[in-house]
């Protein structure tokens, strides 16, 4: 699939870095309650563009997937479940669109080992699960690949139907439009009580404002006091509401986006929902 492959060093890459890449959001699929919702960062990058290091090798016209690998270790986890080793096939046009990248640094500095020194995919605003660490290896693979063991284990977490066989049943790793709250402060206003939310909105395709509230299930949503309208959706908005109680006692608060074309799949399944015990009003 390439009329000239190459082995690629750190210094042959050197001169095609890009230093001022991002900063982009990355989040892990499996960011959840368990965590605490704390497995979301962003950062600024230097790397290669991955449609610059496909150019090298002079990729034919009819390949269409490529096949990033890494020599992953991690899968020694308590639960047993993973597997050794982590790659995954896009097809060309999604690496490209996602404007997808080698990262050599992270903030200035050369990638830590646990995040992938010295080469690691970064695609942004897809799972970090397909944002491979420790690069060994760039295939161009046929259209009726299998999927990889990476793929199908996190098949759930990245919105497929079911656990697919061929890469190609795949859809796009891409982080929906989420949002959750990440502080309340109680403040005192005029001799009442009120509680203000505060939290982050990010992921999508396009910019929004459109966050809204509730504060218990199968309530109605209600629109975000203050959430600037984003201006790229990397990295995020930082939103706050104030909200006054009616009483003392335990809340669910959930987050939607009022606007039905924008794709929400973890806010409608009541992903991010964080719950708070109020005990003074």
């Amino acid at each position: 699939h390439v009329n000239m492959p190459v082995s690629l060093t750190l210094e042959m890459l050197a001169p095609k870095v890009n230093p001022l890449l991002g900063p982009f959001v990355m989040e892990c699929s499996g960011n959840g309650a368990f965590a605490a919702f704390g497995m979301l960062s962003a950062a600024r990058w230097s790397g290669v563009p991955i449609a610059d290091v496909l150019a090298m090798a002079e990729v034919l016209p009819q390949a269409t997937r490529v096949l990033v690998s890494g020599f992953d270790s991690y899968s020694r986890p308590h639960s047993g479940t993973s597997t050794a080793g982590a790659s995954w096939i896009f097809t060309v046009a999604e690496l490209e669109e996602a404007g997808a990248f080698l990262a050599t640094e992270m903030n200035g500095v050369p990638l830590s080992f646990d995040h992938g020194f010295p080469v690691r995919l970064m695609v942004p605003n897809w799972y970090g699960c397909t944002c491979i660490k420790w690069v060994d290896a760039i295939r161009l693979v046929d259209d009726d690949a299998a999927a990889t063991s990476q793929m199908r284990e996190f098949a759930s977490r990245t919105h497929q139907d079911g656990v697919p066989a061929l890469a190609r049943d795949y859809k796009p790793a891409t982080i929906d439009q989420a949002a959750m709250p990440v502080r309340i402060e109680k403040w005192r206003v005029a001799d009442e009580i009120v509680y203000r939310v505060v939290g982050l909105m990010w992921g999508g395709y396009r910019v929004t404002d459109k966050l809204s509230i509730r504060f218990a299930s199968g309530q109605p949503y209600a629109p975000v006091d203050v959430c600037p309208k984003q201006t790229t959706n990397q990295t995020w908005t930082i939103w706050s509401h104030a909200w006054r109680p009616s009483k003392a006692g335990s809340y669910a608060i959930g987050l939607g986006i009022d606007d039905r074309s924008i794709p929400t799949r973890r806010l409608d399944a009541g992903f991010y929902q964080r719950t708070i015990d109020i005990t003074e009003i």
